[in-house]
């Protein structure tokens, strides 16, 4: 059952697919003096910018990088928040739920742009490209927010967008989701196949994630003294409350349970 329910950014959370297209059109003309077609360039959506000028032939990568990322900023009338996902966030949150991202962003970009929208707001464990030593698709990602977070495989589900999100999941051994309104396609290896944000939750509903504090209060007779008894259980949601089902005493009653 997940506990934990980690999202990529671009093209999962954020609508930027033609914004990092055009800038990286742009830096590319800039450098080489050639442009190149959308269709040549969609590789680079999911993987690291530096990966990305490395797979181009681009020398001088640090350098090329900071331009990329001033060109992009003037592509940020093009950016957007997927519909749905601000109230799938609000949603989960609210079910007890621990939200996290994997990205291949770098912290700076994510900080200077990510940083921007209020659902950035959500997540308080963010693994960035400057974490690990290995990007997607490999496990790296995952495995350092399994680090960070004391979480493990089996408690994750990843969101993603991409095929280099859906090889990350697997190579870490985490189910994942494929965001199906940024990829718009299936023919990517998934667990589950989402439409909208909003097919997420009864995904979880099934696989009974989610977190419900439960309060039973038990009177309890032992001779002619009464006691208390505050219980809190905590239990998944999909499965109810958990109580300490023994007596509380060789003599003792439930009178009754109270939720909360």
């Amino acid at each position: 059952m997940y506990q934990h329910i980690v999202f990529d950014i671009d093209g999962t959370l954020i609508n930027n697919e033609e914004a990092i297209l055009h800038s990286l059109q742009d830096v590319l003309c800039e450098t080489m003096g050639k442009e190149f077609p959308f269709e040549q360039l969609r590789f680079a959506l999911g993987i690291t910018g530096e990966d990305t000028l490395k797979r181009l032939g681009i020398g001088n990568i640090p350098v090329v990088m900071v331009r990329w990322v001033e060109l992009l900023q003037g592509y940020g009338h093009m950016v957007s928040v997927h519909e749905g996902i601000e109230e799938l966030l609000k949603t989960l949150a609210g079910q007890g739920y621990q939200l996290g991202l994997a990205s291949s962003r770098t912290r700076e970009l994510m900080e200077n742009d990510f940083d921007n929208f209020k659902i950035s707001n959500f997540f308080k464990i963010r693994v960035c490209s400057d974490d690990t030593q290995e990007h997607k698709p490999m496990a790296g990602p995952l495995l350092k927010y399994m680090e960070w977070a004391k979480a493990k495989k089996e408690e994750i589900l990843y969101i993603g967008d991409s095929v280099h999100d859906s090889m990350c999941a697997r190579n870490a051994g985490v189910d994942f989701a494929l965001a199906v309104w940024g990829s718009h396609t299936k023919e990517i290896p998934a667990a589950y196949y989402l439409s909208s944000p909003a097919e997420l939750l009864p995904v979880l509903e099934k696989s009974g994630g989610g977190m419900k504090l439960c309060i039973a209060l038990a009177p309890c007779k032992a001779g002619r003294k009464y006691f208390g008894f505050l219980f809190f259980a905590i239990a998944f949601e999909g499965i109810g409350c958990a109580f300490i089902s023994e007596r509380i005493s060789r003599y003792g009653n439930w009178k009754r349970n109270r939720f909360l």
